[in-house]
């Protein structure tokens, strides 16, 4: 006597189908959506003090080097001491509430707890020296920064995202004198030379040159 039917002959295959099934969406699920573009951009933390890009850099037209002051010496761009705020702020709406943190930075001399808003893998590395050298605008990565009361990620800074500028760079070149100016924009006599600009620069392409 057939205790189990014909029919359960093809349950293993069933369950195999199921089971790659839903170990295929797993997977682009997080091919999909687990990925920097839609991790990282629109990131935007809240620090410790309510600064605004909006009104120092646009309004004010404060150049970004004023704070970022290492952007041209280091891989990394530099987060402002304290001491740099206070340049102004000893002056400069000295008793504002908003700006308590700041004093209170100043007077304890403990740095403020800037919360790092682009952040890459510990395998990567970047130098921000080498790309202000070669003329790649700052709103290129960072987009526009002083329209921005709060800075947040709008690039993906994933691999292909860096080696699609690498590849081809020359969108992203200007005159090194206009590389912090977030309202420039290419003329005619530019984009007539920039190719040969950008051609010149070679930006690697092989693994070492961002994983060391």
């Amino acid at each position: 006597m057939q205790i189990f039917p014909r029919e359960l002959n093809s349950l293993p295959l069933a369950l195999a189908v199921v089971a790659g099934g839903l170990g295929g969406g797993v997977f682009l699920l997080f091919w999909v959506y687990f990925t920097p573009p839609n991790l990282q951009v629109g990131y935007t933390p809240k620090q410790p003090v309510d600064y605004s890009h909006r009104l120092h850099a646009g309004e004010l037209g404060m150049d970004c080097r004023y704070c970022h002051s290492q952007v041209e010496r280091s891989h990394e761009a530099m987060v402002p001491p304290t001491q740099t705020c206070m340049g102004c702020h000893a002056v400069v709406h000295a008793e504002s509430e908003k700006l308590a943190p700041v004093r209170e930075s100043w007077e304890t001399d403990e740095s403020l707890a800037w919360v790092r808003v682009h952040q890459l893998p510990d395998h990567a590395f970047f130098n921000h020296s080498a790309h202000v050298r070669a003329g790649v605008g700052c709103a290129s990565c960072h987009g526009r920064v002083d329209q921005m009361e709060v800075v947040g990620v709008v690039a993906p800074l994933a691999m292909q995202w860096c080696l699609e500028c690498h590849r081809n760079p020359e969108p992203h070149i200007r005159p090194k004198s206009e590389v912090t100016n977030m309202k420039w924009e290419a003329d005619e006599a530019w984009v007539a030379q920039r190719a040969e600009i950008a051609a010149a620069l070679n930006p690697p392409e092989h693994c070492s040159g961002c994983h060391r």
